[in-house]
């Protein structure tokens, strides 16, 4: 790369990055947008008993999905760094769309777990690879700040599905809340012919006609292929665990298993907790639209400050807040409070488990950042699994206000884990090396 690009190719350089940004933002909207819908109409499938629904299987529910978002993100990251980003996130946005049409139409609860299965795999493949792919474009230094204002998409979903939900549920019914969740069905031809592929995927891949092509159609470099190239999927998993690196990486795993654990027991279980509570169907919905604004201003501060202090460390003190609060909503307060409480609950407890994909994806190589994305959320998978489980058997047995307690305790522990991660860690904050590897990208 040249040292000191011109004005004119910065300008342009940023507008790439602008429309990739832009397109991921979209597909990460209709991510977040089928994620948190489940949660948003289960008070209503609860309270009429569909399907014979009981509160223990509404968590297995929850987990079905879960588990097909770790499949996905498992698969994803590999499959991404053979086939490229582009191609995959096309395909999960085709998938997930598709699976709520199954939910939609669903007239048993296996069919109905069903589409929730497969609508998990195309959002669990989803947000590793958006992830990876503005990683790739991001301005120099700004990886962190990037990821953040991405995954402001994410909630922008959650308060959708929130008004969705009230909209819908009353005059025509939950089945129409998953028919909208049908409609980014539409949005993947558009990802398919804009959305340019990595260009370090196509010069690791030996692509480079294509990769000057994109470069000059809008006037960036292209990025110097590296040694070696990109590995098999083995290998790029085996280099996750070269020399002392597998201690990091299972630092990593660790964490993301709390923080994932109690992101989707809240995003499941907080309406439903709620109504438990004596709240409106109405009210309890409002908790979910204000504990998504929360995420939204958490992941653009978040990323601000992992910018300049270290993603590690941010991500380790957001949990611990994040513990707090989710434990303050097991106490009963006044309305007022509580809305402020879920709001701050939503500001550190989202942005946490995402600084630590921003540390993941920063700290890798081009060549394997995917598959290392990927396989932290991957194994992070196993307690969103977990926490959907876990809230519905608490609900079932009586002890609902205990899931609040379990899920701060999942807060503790991943602020543990990354917290010596971060002490482990010879660099704080984001180095010259690393803004270089963003840029180069």
């Amino acid at each position: 790369m040249s040292s000191s690009p011109s004005p004119l190719r910065s300008a342009r350089g940023s507008r790439l990055a602008l429309l990739v940004v832009g397109l991921c933002w979209l597909a990460v909207l209709f991510d977040g947008l089928d994620m948190f819908i489940y949660g948003s109409v289960l008070p209503h499938l609860l309270e009429t008993g569909t399907f014979g629904l009981t509160a223990d299987q509404a968590g297995d529910l929850g987990s079905y999905a879960t588990f097909g978002m770790l499949v996905g993100a498992l698969v994803a990251g590999t499959i991404a760094d053979r086939i490229g980003r582009k191609k995959l996130m096309v395909s999960c946005v085709t998938l997930f769309s598709m699976a709520s049409a199954v939910c939609a139409l669903a007239d048993s609860v296996t069919a109905f777990g069903l589409g929730r299965t497969l609508a998990g795999v195309g959002l669990g493949g989803l947000l590793p690879t958006a992830i990876s792919m503005v990683s790739d474009y991001a301005p120099r230094g700004r990886g962190a700040i990037v990821i953040g204002l991405l995954m402001t998409a994410h909630h922008a979903g959650g308060i959708l599905s929130a008004y969705v939900a009230k909209w819908l549920i009353d005059p025509v019914g939950w089945r129409a809340a998953f028919w909208v969740c049908v409609l980014p069905l539409l949005f993947a031809p558009v990802l398919a012919k804009v959305l340019p592929e990595s260009l370090s995927f196509l010069v690791a891949k030996g692509r480079g006609e294509e990769a000057r092509a994109l470069a000059e159609r809008y006037d960036v470099e292209v990025p110097a292929a590296r040694t070696g190239g990109a590995g098999d999927r083995w290998t790029n998993l085996a280099n996750l665990f070269r020399g002392n690196e597998w201690i990091q990486t299972l630092l990593y795993w660790v964490a993301s298993f709390g923080g994932l654990l109690l992101v989707y027991g809240v995003a499941t279980w907080l309406p439903t907790l709620m109504r438990a509570e004596g709240y409106a169907l109405g009210s309890a919905l409002s908790f979910v639209v204000v504990f998504n604004l929360g995420g939204i201003v958490g992941m653009l501060v978040a990323g601000r400050a992992a910018d300049r202090f270290g993603a590690p460390r941010i991500s380790a003190l957001w949990f611990a807040l994040t513990a707090a609060g989710v434990f303050m909503l097991s106490i009963h307060m006044d309305m007022t409070v509580t809305m402020i409480v879920v709001f701050f609950t939503g500001v550190f407890l989202n942005s946490a488990q995402t600084m630590i994909y921003a540390t993941v994806s920063i700290r890798s190589d081009a060549d394997n950042r995917a598959t290392a994305v990927g396989w932290t959320s991957g194994m992070g998978r196993f307690g969103a699994v977990f926490g959907p489980w876990l809230g519905g058997r608490l609900l079932a047995s009586g002890n609902g206000d205990w899931g609040f307690t379990a899920f701060a305790v999942a807060g503790v522990s991943s602020m543990v884990f990354i917290g010596i991660a971060a002490l482990r860690s010879s660099r704080p904050t984001v180095t010259d090396s690393e803004r270089e590897l963003v840029a180069a990208h």
